[in-house]
């Protein structure tokens, strides 16, 4: 399996407001040399947390074979969803908080799209502080802050807008 290296962020001016997500595809191939594919995109409106977890959704859609991935990202949010099982836990109970139903669960569009394209794969999720010292998770801020200022290149968020 080709191993990859993934680091995503999402950006949001005013929460909920205009918003994007940067992310960083690296790989090491054959030859040894270093590959590295960016991508982004800005929506009108939408949440800090919709945008991070599209850029990890964004990036693996973007692979074209199984692969085994490190994904990188700032939002404990994301990582945690998966690292501490609350992302099981959530489908358990019938995409609520809590078995209590008290509470439901938001961004659940962007959850089960993100389950479907991990399928293939061998994901590991990693938190990396924000706006600190890694020069990939920087560089995804960048273009995510970029992307949400993008006036004239911003998309709808549909799953935003159905979900208020």
């Amino acid at each position: 399996m080709t191993q990859i290296s993934i680091y995503t962020d999402g950006a949001c001016r005013g929460n909920p407001g205009p918003g994007g997500y940067g992310c960083i595809l690296r790989y090491a191939g054959p030859d040894g040399k270093i590959y590295e594919k960016e991508l982004s995109a800005g929506f009108e409106a939408t949440t800090n947390n919709r945008m991070e977890i599209l850029a990890a959704v964004v990036a693996l859609e973007a692979l074209k074979r199984p692969c085994e991935i490190q994904l990188y990202s700032d939002s404990q949010y994301l990582v945690n969803a998966f690292r501490q099982g609350w992302l099981a836990r959530w489908k358990k109970n019938a995409w609520f908080r809590d078995a209590k139903r008290r509470e439901k669960v938001k961004n659940v569009d962007l959850w089960q799209r993100l389950e479907q394209v991990m399928q293939p794969h061998q994901v590991s999720f990693h938190w990396v502080k924000g706006h600190a010292d890694n020069p990939f998770n920087n560089r995804c801020d960048e273009m995510a802050v970029q992307a949400a200022l993008d006036k004239e290149n911003r998309k709808i968020d549909e799953g935003f807008v159905q979900e208020i």
